[in-house]
Parts: C-alpha cells; sequence; structure tokens
C-alpha cells in the first residue's frame, strides 16, 4: 500500500479528528484511483478466485490495509524511516484526540485508534470506491443485514444504497478485521 502510505506519512500532527479523516480519505480516494489501472493485471493473477467481481475486491484489500495502518497493524516492510515518521505522527495525532475528547481520555493507545476506525471506516469505504465504476459490485450479498433472504450484492460502485432495507453506504466488507496475513 505504498501509495496511501505516500499520501499519509506526510500527516502534519497537529490535526484535529476532522483533519486525519480528511487526509486519511484523501489518502483513500487516491488509493482507489490507482487501483482502475490493475484491475485486468488482477484479473490475470487471480483466475477463479471465485470472484466475477475483483474491482470491489481490490478495493476491499486495499480499505483493510488502510484500516491497519490507521490503527497500527500494519505489516507493511517498507521504507523503516518513513514507516516511523508515519507512525508517529499517527501517536501524536491520537494524543491529541484523547486529550480533546473528555470521554476518550482514558483508552489505552490501541483503543483510541480501533475507535477512531469505528467511528469513521463508512467514511473511508466512500472515498476509496468514489472513483469505482458504475456497474461494480462486491462479490458478497452483504447490503441488508444478517438474514440471508433480505441481503443483496452491492447494486454500484462497491456500495450499499438502501434497497431492500440495507443501510446505505454500509461498508460491505469486513476484510478489516481479518488479519493483514491471511487476506
Amino acid at each position: 500500500l505504498h501509495l496511501c502510505n505516500k499520501n499519509m506519512e506526510k500527516i502534519a500532527t497537529s490535526m484535529t479528528k476532522h483533519d486525519l479523516l480528511l487526509d486519511v480519505c484523501m489518502a483513500a480516494k487516491y488509493e482507489g484511483e490507482s487501483l482502475k489501472g490493475y484491475h485486468e493485471q488482477y484479473e490475470v493473477q487471480y483466475p477463479g478466485s471465485g470472484s466475477d467481481f475483483p474491482m470491489c475486491t481490490m478495493l476491499a484489500r486495499s480499505f483493510a490495509d488502510i484500516g491497519d495502518i490507521v490503527r497500527g497493524r500494519d505489516l507493511y516492510g517498507g521504507n523503516n524511516k518513513r514507516r516511523q515518521q508515519l507512525e508517529n505522527n499517527l501517536k501524536t495525532i491520537f494524543e491529541k484526540i484523547k486529550r480533546n475528547n473528555p470521554k476518550l481520555s482514558t483508552l489505552e493507545d490501541e483503543e483510541i485508534r480501533e475507535y477512531w476506525w469505528e467511528e469513521n471506516r463508512q467514511q473511508v469505504w466512500k472515498a476509496i470506491t468514489c472513483g469505482a465504476p458504475h456497474d461494480s459490485k462486491y462479490f458478497r450479498q452483504t447490503c441488508g443485514g444478517d438474514n440471508k433472504k433480505t441481503t443483496i450484492r452491492t447494486p454500484n460502485q462497491c456500495r450499499c444504497d438502501g434497497a431492500k432495507g440495507a443501510k446505505a453506504d454500509q461498508v460491505p466488507t469486513y476484510f478489516d478485521y481479518v488479519p493483514q496475513y491471511l487476506r
């Protein structure tokens, strides 16, 4: 996820919660746009992967990587100096978020990062999928809840749209909760 890291490592530490969301969403949008060029390569590399919907799968995996970066769980083995810079900046930002919100002040570092991701993952999903082709559908029926009779595939842009009782723009993937080495 070098492209995303490249954008995220420049995050200024003076940011508020909303500035962090903006930067993460901009990195996600850029990452989503960059994946369009790999669509055919992905289809060739993973033939018979069981997915007729590779664009949404690629986006879901990158989305999960962004979640790992934000939560400090990324296994990315790239440039150690840049990685440490990003990690230090994120730690500083999350400390400021804790200081500015008394309800969050007792959370451990891992907890505040998890809390932030859970609160903002829907916005990050919207950002990473904003440039997805309109005919892109996710490979599983995940829109509409847990009832198999009422769930549907994402109608377009890898997003749920509120159809058949689905929560509009719910995130249709849980890859961000699967350990990175298993994705």
